[in-house]
């Protein structure tokens, strides 16, 4: 099961109604091994696509490095989808790299009327997809601020 913050999921769909109608990345951080989504790294979608997403290999790196820095792991790695369901993809399992994340997918798809909007969480070990509980908590408001450095977000 995944638990999040309120203010967490709600700057994930933010950033993913922002970016519609391309697709939306990014990850949530937090301490390794703790499973506790903290800190809200918003990424830029390096194909500016409506169909496809990968992180700009530059920003990851940074990212990555700056976790490892503060002894963080990408607890939810998140993207939306903005014509179809939120499920993964063949290619979104293909990148699915880090087995102990949630891969969060929002469908934006309702921003054109197409239908209705989805927030699900999945895990994804060796290929296998298995869709897994959301508990949406209420969280302090430090807990979930986006990430200050500006530079972070692209």
């Amino acid at each position: 099961m995944l638990t999040i913050g309120q203010a967490l999921r709600d700057a994930i769909i933010s950033h993913a109604r922002a970016d519609h109608p391309d697709e939306a990345c990014g990850v949530v951080a937090g301490p390794i091994g703790s499973d506790r989504p903290v800190r809200f790294v918003p990424m830029v979608n390096a194909e500016r696509s409506p169909t496809f997403y990968s992180f700009d290999s530059g920003e990851q790196l940074k990212v990555w490095r700056e976790m490892d820095d503060r002894d963080e792991e990408p607890v939810i790695i998140y993207h939306s989808h903005t014509a179809t369901e939120a499920y993964p993809s063949r290619t979104d399992l293909a990148y699915a790299s880090e087995p102990n994340a949630h891969y969060v997918l929002v469908s934006t798809r309702d921003a054109d009327g197409l239908g209705e909007f989805q927030f699900r969480s999945f895990r994804v070990v060796d290929g296998v997809v298995s869709e897994e509980e959301i508990q949406v908590v209420p969280e302090s408001d430090s807990a979930a601020a986006p990430n200050p450095d500006p530079e972070a977000a692209g």
